[in-house]
């Protein structure tokens, strides 16, 4: 899928959003700037959290309310570091978004959905769905419908 604008993203973490239930776990990949923050946009836009949604990059977890919690997590400042943040503890009760998931992989549930975000432009991103388990693979079949 390919957005042309930050909005255009915006509207497709949306979109996710609206199916995701608590447990739900997606990790982001992307280079700097590539829209992964704005993407999570969406699914705060999705869940209705009034909080304006911004990156954890120093604090590494932010918990956000609404209609389920959303936990944002920033796993940059983690590399080469095994440090567990416990989203086993907090994952059921919520929607968990990690972002630099490569410095966390071994903390990783064994299903999640992958999202891979691909600055192509100043305003357009490539995003690609990679489900990793059967109840994502449904999700992005309801997606294509």
């Amino acid at each position: 899928m390919i957005t042309h604008s930050a909005e255009e993203t915006i509207q497709t973490g949306q979109k996710i959003g609206e199916k995701l239930q608590a447990g739900d776990v997606l990790i982001l990949k992307g280079d700097l700037a590539s829209g992964k923050t704005t993407f999570t946009k969406g699914i705060g836009k999705a869940l209705n959290i009034k909080e304006v949604i911004n990156s954890p990059t120093f604090t590494i977890l932010k918990i956000y309310e609404g209609d389920h919690a959303l936990y944002h997590i920033d796993a940059y400042r983690l590399e080469n570091n095994l440090y567990d943040l416990g989203i086993d503890e907090y994952q059921p009760y919520g929607i968990t978004v990690i972002e630099w998931p490569e410095y966390y992989e071994s903390f990783l549930p064994e299903e999640y959905l992958e999202v891979d975000i691909k600055e192509l432009s100043e305003e357009e991103r490539e995003i690609v769905f990679i489900p990793h388990g059967t109840h994502y693979e449904e999700l992005i079949k309801e997606m294509k419908c």
